[in-house]
């Protein structure tokens, strides 16, 4: 499955697999084969951030 393009949409389904899939945003990234600075730079443009205690990007 690929990631979706959409922040909006990727900051949901980010959230959603770490919730229940991953513990870590470092595993997740790994799983899709994607850089975890590519994830928080289109996020951040969102203005959220990771954050490794919630394991999620608020």
């Amino acid at each position: 499955m690929d990631m979706p393009k959409d922040p909006v949409m990727l900051l949901s389904f980010i959230n959603t697999q770490l919730r229940d899939n991953y513990s870590t945003l470092s595993d997740l990234c790994k799983a899709y084969d994607v850089s975890e600075s590519e994830i928080s730079d289109k996020l951040s443009a969102l203005d959220y951030h990771y954050d490794l205690t919630l394991n999620k990007f608020i």
